[in-house]
Formats: C-alpha cells, structure tokens, sequence
C-alpha cells in the first residue's frame, strides 16, 4: 500500500521542492544547536538562550529522552555524528536516571544524585519513545531499555480498566498519587505507537486507541476544549491550577496546542490502524483543529497562539509558546494529508511565515521558546531554549506519511 503522505500536492504549502530544503535545512540547524546539551555528568542538560549549558540546572528524565529520540531520527536520517548522542542518551537511561533499587527513572538528578526523586508517567512515556527509536537506530542497549520500560509501562502506570495510564508515583512505588494528567496520556499515546511499530506487538497500539477515544469523548463533551486534570476517579477538575495558570505541564483551563497535538497523534493512530480505524478519530481530529484555531489564533488580536484558555474560549494565558506553533504546523500538514482541504495548506503557509518572522533565531540557534503578547522574546513561563522536540519533529512531519512513526517512517526511507 503507497503510504499516505504527509505533503501537500506540488501546487501549494508544504510541497514545494524550495519548502521541503527549507525543512532539511532547519532540521539540521535544530540538531547543531542542541549537540551543546550534552552534561559532563551524563545525560542532556538545558540549554540557555545562546545554546550554552546550564550546568548548574538538574539533569531531566523528559529532556534527556526527547533530546535521544531527535538525535535517532537525525542519525536515521543520515547523519552519522549524531550516534554519539544517541549513545550518551541510552547510557543516561540506563545507569545516571536510573533507579537500580527500586526501578523506574527519577525525574531529575544533579551532582549528587537525584533531587526529584518521584517516578513521573509524564517522563516514562519519553523512555519509551526515546528507546524506541534509539533502538530502530540499531544503538548497543537501546533493547534492554526499551524492554525496561515496558516492564515499567505494564506494572506501574498502565491501568487496564480505565484504559489510561495513572500519573505520579513516588520513588519506591508504594504511594500514588490523586492527581489524574492527560498531558501524560497524550504523551504515552506517541510512545505507544513507536513502540509497536518497533517491536510488532499490537497490543500497544490498542492501549494508544483506548486512550485516545476516551480524550475524544471529553473533549466533545465540552465543546472540543479538553479537560486536563482529574482525581483519581477520572473526575474532571475544571479549577485545577486556577492560581497557577501559567504552569508549564500543568496550567489551568484549556491548553490550545494540546488540542493541536492531539489531531495530529489522532490521524497518525487512524493511519496505523488502517481499514480498522474508527471514523472518529479523523473526525475528532477535524473538530480539535478548528476549535484550537478559533479559541488560541490572534485571539487578543495579535499574531500567535495564547497558550491557555479559560472554558469559554476567552484567553487566559496569552505568552506565544513556541511548542504550540510548531504542533499547529504538523496537525495542519497531517490533517492537508488526510483530507486535501486547502484551508489546511492555508493555515500552515501562514504559521510557517509567522514562525520565521517571530521564532526562528537564526542569530541564537534554534526557536525562541516564548514570547509576549507582543511577540516580543520573553521568559515568564519558559527560560532559555532547552528542548528542540517540538521544532524538530514539525519540520520532519510534512516530509513523512502518516503512519508508520517518525522513527520507523525514516528507517524505512519514507523520508522525502
């Protein structure tokens, strides 16, 4: 079967030969930047606005991980210097992030070792997609790790009955807590798919759907906004983090790139399963998209996307997140793919012009990572620039089918 790809036709968007070398060309920009993240310690540490570590800044289980994963899919993509990364990433995971008594990764960890100690789903769904693919990048130990996590993945977080995975532990398992994410659903939905298109096992791509449609069915019970956070009973708590609304994974209300990373992750799970997929999940991808774009898109009436909205659409928090543009790129890119409607093409030739006007920093390296509602360069809820996953995978997804994941698409040179 030819695979669905991600690219419009040649007349518009994303399809143009000048496009897609702007695309390779920025990947490779991402990944030069982000070699200086390296930790003498092991693992990869933050980077500052002008790409310098931030050695004094703990070690984090989720950039660590999102840092081996962008470092796989450049060494698939063929370049060969990023096999080191790879390999320091995978030794991170396995020995400085590890827990060895009681199994599992710390969330973070400094000098004298960790100093967040808790067992987060958050950053376990990271260890499995960065084993996933450092593992389809043929990497010494890339195996053990991932049979690792899943054995983690199994026993600690996934919960059969709810079809959902359960939030934070503390550091030796025995007490769990209340609280109830669907950041850390969403992303065990992404490692999930990796994780079967690495290893066969369909298992994992049937938790990924029962995750998904139940994401759906809140979200089209509350007018396409998704709740966030619930108690342990899966109840919603719609004032979650009302006096915190600028958290970085957990703000209240609405959070509008979320529902664009949705749509994406939801067309790329109907494209795994083929013929079997649900319509919903092509519908609820739809119904996401436009509801992201009407609530989050130059609603204060500037150029960008808010980053939070409170339930009846109205902005909250108003920082552009540099995250939230690059999700937009590839739900719009994937959704063009999947439904040849122009109005997709349209809407990624305008976010594409504003992230090059606004966000790409071709004098510091990589994105700028927040900015006011001015779209002036600010730091209120990110500092620095530490992570380029979301950059990297949205200028890879519009070169790529739908299915299968990044990691196995570019290995099975799909890659256009």
């Amino acid at each position: 079967m030819t695979p669905l790809l991600r690219t419009p036709d040649a007349s518009s968007g994303p399809a143009t030969p000048e496009h897609r070398a702007e695309l390779t060309a920025e990947a490779a920009r991402l990944v030069d930047f982000a070699r200086s993240s390296v930790h003498p310690d092991g693992g990869f540490g933050w980077l500052d606005d002008q790409g310098r570590l931030v050695r004094e800044h703990p070690v984090e289980l989720w950039l660590t991980c999102r840092m081996t994963h962008v470092a796989a899919l450049a060494l698939l993509a063929g370049d060969e210097s990023t096999a080191a990364l790879v390999d320091e990433g995978v030794r991170a995971l396995r020995c400085r992030l590890h827990d060895d008594v009681h199994g599992g990764w710390y969330a973070a960890v400094g000098p004298d070792g960790p100093v967040k100690d808790a067992k987060e789903s958050y950053g376990h769904s990271f260890v499995l997609l960065a084993a996933s693919s450092a593992l389809r990048a043929g990497r010494d130990g890339a195996r053990e790790l991932l049979d690792d996590a899943l054995a983690v993945h199994d026993a600690r977080f996934w919960r059969e009955d709810d079809g959902l995975v359960v939030d934070v532990w503390d550091r030796g398992w025995t007490e769990l807590e209340d609280y109830r994410g669907v950041n850390a659903n969403m992303h065990t939905v992404e490692a999930l798919l990796a994780v079967a298109d690495v290893t066969g096992d369909e298992r994992y791509r049937q938790r990924a759907l029962r995750i998904t449609t139940r994401v759906l069915g809140w979200a089209a019970g509350n007018d396409w906004r998704i709740p966030e956070h619930f108690d342990s009973s899966w109840t919603p708590l719609p004032d979650y983090n009302r006096a915190d609304p600028g958290h970085q994974f957990r703000p209240y209300g609405a959070t509008v790139g979320h529902a664009l990373e949705w749509s994406r992750l939801a067309l790329d799970l109907a494209a795994a399963l083929g013929e079997q997929a649900p319509r919903e999940l092509r519908d609820g991808a739809e119904q996401l998209f436009r509801g992201a774009v009407a609530d989050g898109w130059a609603a204060d009436g500037a150029d960008g996307f808010v980053y939070t909205t409170d339930w009846d659409g109205s902005p909250v928090v108003r920082q552009r997140l540099h995250w939230v543009v690059a999700e937009g790129l590839a739900a719009a890119s994937s959704l063009f793919a999947a439904t040849g409607e122009p109005s997709y093409a349209e809407h990624y030739a305008t976010w594409w012009a504003y992230a090059r006007e606004h966000l790409l920093d071709l004098e510091g390296g990589s994105w700028r990572h927040e900015l006011d509602p001015e779209n002036r360069p600010a730091a209120t809820v990110w500092s620095g620039k530490p992570d380029v996953y979301h950059a990297y995978q949205a200028v890879l997804v519009p070169r790529l089918p739908l299915a299968p994941s990044f990691a196995t698409a570019i290995a099975d040179g799909l890659l256009d």
